[in-house]
């Protein structure tokens, strides 16, 4: 059921067509709360939706509304809706999973075959004026944590995810791959898991400063015209040793050759990124190591724990806003994203 069409809305037609459409306003079901969105960041999937229509097997088909970092105020709450009220300023967890498969019932609903997840085809996301989404997956914020701060509960927490799916704890050493906003909330989340030396690699040295500055231990500019081998003994270097774990957040099939043999052996890699459906790694390599390579797809039970970390104040978020448009400017916004003007990193939509 929906309301008047005063629903201002980013919809993307096809590859490169971004347009702001008037949509009709949402009522919510039982079980939802309808939100009047507050900030919505630029993903880079969303970028890569507007850019090349796909995403491995996630394909535009229809017009979709982008979106799904995203923070707001209820506006309505369903009539089953008991611990939420019109005026409570809410995080939104963007995936909402069946719930009843084994994914769901032993605790990683992400993997459900059955998630609805905003702004992947065919789902719409939440970049528009009002937006509804099932209610217990919505995070009540604290008065001390802004909505810019909600927005990226979800860059956040698939950081969270990352580092628990490596194993990051007290005294890890933990390589960073790639210091784009993924690379830095992963920087930050293992610090505040107890890290005790986090470096950062990356071609852009913009964003390697903006790593230093949020507690990375050392940074290092790649040279691209070096083999794997060569910056994994720069890395060695900067360690002292080889670290334990590996963090590699840019897809990028070379990051991906170093982050298996930067690795120490009976270590970790984790894979945040998604590149190519298929790269060329060294595989033996690992094996013969004993080197873990483990997936990271979104995350489960997280947004709780990333909410904590902010509210606390073990993690800090707001350097990586770099800046902020409205909803009528969100092309400009989109453009900035993606070009990386003024060296921006984190681009906030106010709807």
């Amino acid at each position: 059921m929906t309301g008047s069409c005063d629903n201002l809305s980013v919809v993307l037609h096809k590859i490169g067509d971004l347009r702001l459409e008037n949509r009709p306003i949402p009522e919510p079901k039982d079980d939802e709360v309808q939100i009047r969105m507050s900030a919505v960041g630029i993903c880079g999937s969303d970028v890569h939706y507007w850019m090349l229509g796909r995403i491995g097997d996630f394909i535009v088909t229809s017009p979709m509304v982008l979106g799904h970092e995203s923070a707001g105020v209820v506006s309505k709450v369903g009539t089953s809706v008991k611990h939420l009220v019109v005026g409570d300023r809410v995080a939104i967890e963007p995936g909402v999973p069946c719930r009843y498969c084994d994914y769901c019932k032993t605790g990683k609903y992400n993997l459900c075959k059955d998630i609805i997840f905003c702004a992947t085809p065919p789902f719409n996301g939440s970049l528009c004026r009002y937006y509804t989404h099932a209610a217990d997956f919505c995070y009540k914020l604290p008065d001390n944590v802004s909505m810019e701060e909600g927005a990226l509960l979800e860059p956040l927490s698939v950081a969270v995810q990352a580092c628990r799916r490596a194993g990051v704890t007290l005294g890890n050493t933990v390589l960073v791959c790639g210091a784009g906003p993924i690379g830095l909330v992963s920087l930050l989340v293992a610090k505040a898991m107890g890290a005790s030396k986090v470096v950062v690699i990356d071609l852009i040295e913009s964003r390697l400063n903006v790593a230093k500055s949020l507690g990375a231990d050392a940074i290092l500019k790649i040279d691209s015209s070096l083999e794997p081998q060569q910056i994994a003994k720069e890395v060695e270097c900067l360690f002292g040793e080889m670290p334990g774990i590996t963090i590699e957040c840019s897809g990028a099939e070379t990051s991906i050759k170093l982050a298996i043999l930067g690795t120490k052996s009976g270590g970790c890699v984790v894979l945040v990124g998604l590149g190519p459906p298929e790269v060329k790694v060294p595989v033996v390599n690992a094996a013969c190591r004993e080197v873990d390579i483990r997936g990271v797809f979104r995350y489960a039970n997280c947004y709780p724990t990333a909410l904590a970390l902010i509210a606390s104040g073990k993690v800090d978020v707001k350097k990586l806003i770099t800046h902020h448009f409205n909803l009528e400017e969100s092309l400009q916004a989109f453009e900035t994203s993606r070009d990386g003007t003024d060296g921006a990193i984190k681009v906030i939509i106010h709807p």
